[in-house]
């Protein structure tokens, strides 16, 4: 009797484990729908748009900034180059420029003049063409009248006539010279305000160059865009970057997220803005309020390293849940369990 009752104690405890297990697996099964995930941050990687030489690295791997900390700074000798060089061409187009804006406002004001003479000689050409018609008519009339006339009083309109005559031919030459005056004044006013627009537009393509230049010196001095963990700085001082070469990689964990995985039968029960708790292995017994962010429209198989070997076979939707980390101790590439409140399996 003695060598059978730690038989049956053990039987006891193997039933007393049992029943704890299937329990367990009970209300596994008819708790709230969650599943395993990682913790991740919001990744930011920075890129050279140049080529240059690596001079300094003030800060190390692992450090924590704040935005616009220094991260690194290249050798700007080149670029600094071309933002005077572009700078000079800025100036020098400038002054071109108000050259060709008077040039034009004279040319444009000569114009003015010019068409005002020719108007003027033509009006002097019609007056004096109206006096030369009219002496001939007089003189043409005292000739009919033969004797009764005397002879000077005919010799003296016939001379009036002649010289009219010729005013008004010497005004009708300048009417026309002052005419294609005028035209050419016209077609040099033409040809100056193109040249001011010319002009104008060499300013702009200069001042683009300029920001262009600008823009790539601005490069030399890299820093970071929001805070964040600084993940990886590949490049060290000497070392010779090229344009799209990863210069640093920062990771903000202010706010983290994770992924889990529902399958087809419970997706139904969860929606964006949905409440979520985390639970970190590194903080047992600590929960982490979240929200759901998103529930893919895809179904996928399970990741290996999610679920369980059955559990690979099915197809998932994906969840993301994003969790306000303002202590930091949610750090990425920790495991973590999600639990949705509410739900039902």
């Amino acid at each position: 009797m003695r060598q059978v009752a730690p038989f049956i104690v053990l039987a006891f405890v193997l039933v007393a484990l049992l029943g704890v297990r299937l329990w367990w697996q009970n209300a596994e099964l008819h708790g709230p729908a969650g599943g395993a995930g990682t913790v991740e941050g919001t990744e930011t990687v920075i890129s050279s748009r140049i080529s240059a030489r690596v001079l300094t690295v003030p800060v190390a791997e692992g450090t924590s900034v704040e935005a616009g900390t220094v991260l690194a700074t290249l050798d700007c000798s080149e670029p600094d180059a071309t933002l005077a060089e572009a700078q000079a061409r800025l100036a020098m187009a400038q002054s071109q420029a108000e050259a060709a804006g008077h040039q034009a406002d004279a040319t444009k004001r000569s114009g003015v003049a010019t068409r005002s003479s020719s108007k003027a000689a033509e009006a002097q050409a019609a007056a004096l063409a109206a006096q030369r018609d009219q002496a001939q008519r007089t003189a043409t009339r005292l000739e009919s009248l033969g004797e009764d006339v005397a002879t000077d009083r005919r010799e003296a309109a016939r001379t009036q006539a002649v010289g009219l005559e010729q005013q008004a031919s010497g005004a009708v030459a300048t009417k026309e010279a002052s005419a294609a005056q005028a035209a050419a004044a016209q077609d040099q006013g033409l040809a100056a305000s193109a040249q001011a627009q010319a002009a104008s537009d060499a300013v702009r393509a200069a001042e683009a160059a300029v920001a262009k230049a600008e823009i790539l010196v601005k490069e030399c001095t890299v820093t970071a865009p929001s805070p964040g963990y600084v993940e990886t700085l590949p490049w060290h001082v000497g070392e010779l970057v090229s344009p799209g070469a990863i210069l640093a990689r920062l990771v903000d964990i202010r706010e983290v997220k994770a992924t889990f995985y529902l399958p087809n039968a419970e997706v139904s029960a969860v929606k964006p803005g949905a409440a979520a708790e985390v639970v970190a292995d590194a903080y047992e017994g600590q929960v982490f309020k979240g929200t759901v962010t998103t529930v893919s429209l895809k179904a996928e198989f399970t990741p290996r390293n999610i679920q369980t070997r059955s559990d690979r076979d099915r197809l998932v939707y994906p969840v993301e849940v994003t969790v306000p980390n303002a202590d930091g101790k949610l750090r990425p590439g920790m495991p973590v369990q999600v639990t949705l409140p509410g739900t039902g399996r």
